[in-house]
């Protein structure tokens, strides 16, 4: 078992803070990924050792980025990421997690929803496209695909007013040039980089905010 960085018994102050007093079931989220992960492909070997600062707590943060009583999709979810992290921090905001592969679907409705006891949550196993029955207030979507693709899946899915939260890297500002020939088709009002976890992480996630009319 490879040591695990950024585990909370290493760094309490951070991960206390992302997670508050519910710290204990993002720390059994992550025991299930280390278990689970390389046999049902959610997580690679090379990722557990950043599993906490790479993605539990980057995930977690984006939850600054949506408010109480919305409706939050997660396309693609896999592993269960962003939704996972920020439906534990955020208990009063509803996550559907889509997720079209057989194995993960299953994982994280009959292993880790149940384990964790995350009443807020509700797992789907769909693509987007056959997910169109529901619109939401945030959509948002980690390591699926480059921004103008991800915006022809996850537009459709929100809500007129609604926003996409698109988990980015150093990348962000150009992905949106690349996008903006969908602006009228998609009736977006706006593109924003924003930071989540800025006085947090020391690697603060980069998320294009992608607001529509």
């Amino acid at each position: 078992m490879p040591d695990i960085e950024f585990a909370p018994e290493a760094t309490p102050n951070v991960a206390l803070a992302v997670f508050g007093n519910r710290l204990e079931l993002a720390e059994k989220y992550a025991s299930l990924l280390v278990r689970d992960g390389d046999l049902l492909g959610l997580i690679g070997p090379r990722e557990l050792p950043k599993l906490w600062s790479r993605h539990i707590l980057n995930s977690a943060v984006v939850g600054e980025l949506v408010n109480p009583g919305q409706k939050v999709a997660d396309v693609g979810s896999g592993a269960g990421l962003p939704g996972i992290p920020m439906a534990i921090k955020c208990p009063d905001v509803q996550f559907t997690l889509i997720e079209p592969m057989e194995r993960r679907a299953t994982w994280l409705s009959e292993i880790v929803v149940p384990a964790l006891g995350l009443t807020n949550v509700k797992v789907l196993r769909a693509r987007a496209e056959e997910a169109l029955f529901e619109a939401y207030d945030v959509v948002t979507a980690r390591a699926v695909s480059a921004l103008p693709q991800l915006i022809k899946m996850l537009a459709p899915l929100t809500k007129n007013g609604g926003v996409i939260l698109a988990l980015k890297g150093s990348k962000a500002a150009d992905e949106i040039k690349d996008s903006k020939n969908l602006v009228k088709k998609f009736k977006i009002k706006e593109f924003e980089i924003v930071t989540a976890g800025g006085e947090l992480l020391s690697d603060p996630t980069t998320v294009v905010r992608i607001t529509l009319l």
